[in-house]
């Protein structure tokens, strides 16, 4: 599909019935904006469903959002590549940032929806269709104020997904020059729609990639004692380093190794002579994460030592966990009150999984929160799953949430 084709589903699919959860909640210009545009949102998120892009290739998807961005008035700033943009709206010394992530997974979906993927093997199975486009109506909502006490920006990331995660090139390329506070929404399909839930502190891990590539001379089976048996020599480091990993580090940071690859040989009667490991380290604790590769490197040494085998050890280091602060975390969870009532914030817990947000608060104070999207029957499709979905209901819900939360960061005294 070419973009041209691309954009135009964007208007086809606009005329669609959606409720607003918080309809009459104000500003007045917000309430009359989604009235107007609330199924323009949905449509957007619908079009970007069915035109997935991996990580680093979003560039259809920035296209996209620049001519809409454009067609406000606005002036984006694409990143050189052509995935990725930042656009500003608004004018002043002050600068508060909205955060979506663009890319899909290398999924084949699963779900039968009349706008599903229509590139094989990619699907948005995260949920980042509906962050762009809860930003990007944010970010017009926003547009379309009589005035702003500052500048809003709008960083539309690409490469969530792929580590260390495409925020590292969006902060090098000054997108979060002059920013004081950030704000990032996420699809929670355990969470009902027409709630936030928030969290003061890590809300997520962080999480490495670890490879352990193993060598040695090789032998018959039936003579280990005259080679090096890489094999079993695996089989330790799969079953001791997790083990001892937890007695070299804090019990109470949530740090675990887990395997997810083991690959060597081919023939019952012949040591190999190769092999390779692959799994993830996570850690919910920073400083945990600072220090635990010269531990894990210490582990692999000592285990192998006695079994002759080489190796190679690549420690890829991923994202930090995101650790949210506390006002801006209270920012949100009042954002989602005054839009939803008091049953619209909820407490959330800690997750293992990684999200590159981080980086973002390595810069700004700031907050991410789990957007309900479970429809509040039925299953709870999970994400990063080929069937996952979402209740569109929730995509105005979010914009109100945002825009709110800007307003109010606004408010905050400069630290």
């Amino acid at each position: 599909m070419t973009l041209l084709e691309a954009d135009a589903g964007l208007t086809a699919l606009g005329d669609l019935p959606v409720t607003d959860l918080g309809a009459g909640t104000g500003p007045d210009w917000l309430d009359a904006w989604l009235k107007a545009r609330r199924t323009d949102v949905v449509a957007w998120r619908r079009s970007l469903h069915s035109l997935p892009e991996l990580g680093r290739a979003e560039r259809r998807t920035t296209e996209m959002i620049a001519r809409r961005l454009m067609a406000a008035g606005l002036e984006p700033r694409t990143l050189p590549g052509g995935a990725g943009l930042v656009c500003d709206v608004g004018f002043g010394d002050r600068c508060v940032a909205l955060r979506a992530d663009l890319d899909a997974l290398p999924l084949e979906e699963d779900t039968g929806l009349p706008f599903a993927s229509t590139v094989p093997g990619v699907m948005h199975a995260c949920g980042h269709d509906a962050h762009t486009a809860m930003v990007l109506g944010a970010g017009l909502a926003l547009a379309s104020a009589p005035s702003l006490p500052g500048r809003v920006r709008l960083i539309f990331q690409h490469a969530e997904e792929v580590q260390p995660g495409g925020a590292l090139d969006m902060v090098a390329d000054g997108a979060m020059e002059g920013v004081e506070r950030i704000f990032a929404l996420h699809c929670d399909p355990r969470l009902e729609v027409g709630r936030l839930g928030t969290r003061v502190g890590p809300i997520t891990s962080a999480c490495d990639l670890i490879e352990i590539r193993l060598t040695s001379p090789g032998g018959h089976t039936a003579r280990p004692h005259l080679t090096a048996d890489l094999v079993q020599a695996m089989g330790l480091l799969i079953t001791q380093l997790p083990l001892l990993l937890t007695r070299q580090v804090d019990p109470r940071s949530g740090t675990v190794l887990v395997w997810g690859a083991v690959e060597a040989g081919h023939a019952a009667n012949a040591i190999p002579r190769s092999g390779v490991l692959r799994g993830t380290l996570r850690t919910a604790d920073h400083a945990t994460w600072n220090e635990v590769e010269a531990k894990l490197r210490s582990l692999v040494a000592a285990v192998l030592a006695p079994t002759g085998v080489g190796y190679v050890l690549d420690h890829v280091r991923g994202v930090p966990p995101v650790v949210n602060e506390a006002v801006s975390a209270g920012i949100l969870r009042d954002a989602a009150i005054a839009t939803l009532g008091p049953e619209g914030a909820t407490g959330t817990e800690q997750s293992s999984g990684g999200e590159d947000f981080a980086w973002y608060l390595e810069e700004a104070a700031g907050s991410m929160a789990r957007l309900g999207v479970w429809p509040g029957h039925g299953p709870m499709r999970d994400i990063h799953q080929p069937t996952f979905d979402l209740d569109e209901r929730a995509l105005p819900v979010g914009v109100r949430i945002l825009v709110r939360s800007v307003l109010a960061a606004f408010e905050q005294p400069l630290a």
